[in-house]
């Protein structure tokens, strides 16, 4: 006689649970150089459940014995892949800024944060229209503290002059990215993280990679003002989006 599967409500939430952590995964892995990762596992894995089945003793000692040290393999191959998917996570996931009382003080920012994005809507209008290149860091819960130390310490108040001024093609920290915090320019000139994604369009120089770059590791938003062509350019999330108009600009950014 038929047997009815035993399913207990505690199943089913550990099923659903499951789910949801693997499409968060995916979700945040998704698009950047940490998916190599996730699917050299996943086809690893899967590889090795063959084997098992097929009961083919040769390779299934070889297979064991990379899963007896896999974990350490995969720290000592993907290493640098390892520490940005880590970094991603920590900067992505911060539930501390879900909570009321975050949402409290943004509302109270609000006015604020519509000032400075003001500035850099004009600032990059103005260098847009002059082929003055420009990289803009925009830092959320990760702090970048690593990036900042890569370039000068500036620690001053936010302002559509003093951005200009920075990104003029004679001063020395105009190649670098400046880095800003809320309403507060903390570097300039750094250096940052290079992505190697082959997807991006080709016309992208070495600023629209160290952007993409950024925003593929944390959770800051890039602004590129390119010096070939003075199209401008937004990067979040390891995504990119183009940038008609200043006005369009200050939206994105407002929405952000």
């Amino acid at each position: 006689m038929f047997q009815l599967i035993d399913i207990r409500i505690v199943d089913i939430i550990d099923v659903l649970i499951g789910a949801y952590c693997m499409y968060a995964v995916y979700k945040l892995v998704k698009g950047t150089v940490a998916m190599n990762i996730i699917v050299s596992i996943i086809a690893f894995m899967l590889a090795w459940f063959i084997v098992k089945q097929l009961k083919m003793n040769m390779l299934s000692v070889i297979f064991d014995s990379f899963m007896n040290v896999g974990l350490l393999a995969l720290i000592i191959i993907f290493q640098q892949e390892v520490r940005q998917f880590l970094v991603m996570l920590g900067s992505r996931y911060d539930f501390l800024r879900r909570n009321f009382l975050s949402k409290v003080m943004n509302e109270s920012e609000a006015p604020q944060q519509l000032l400075y994005v003001n500035a850099v809507s004009k600032a990059c209008e103005n260098m847009s229209r002059t082929h003055t290149g420009a990289l803009i860091v925009f830092t959320r819960n990760a702090s970048l503290n690593e990036i900042k130390s890569t370039g000068e310490e500036i620690n001053a108040d936010f302002s559509q002059q003093l951005i200009e001024t920075i990104f003029f093609k004679n001063t020395p920290l105009h190649d670098g990215a400046m880095i800003v915090d809320k309403n507060h320019i903390l570097a300039a000139g750094c250096i940052l993280p290079v992505s190697h994604n082959m997807d991006i369009p080709k016309q992208f120089g070495l600023r629209h990679r160290s952007a993409l770059g950024i925003t593929e590791e944390t959770d800051a938003v890039a602004v590129v003002v390119s010096e070939e062509t003075g199209n401008i350019t937004v990067f979040d999330g390891g995504q990119y989006t183009m940038i008609n108009s200043a006005i369009e600009l200050g939206e994105y950014l407002e929405k952000i």
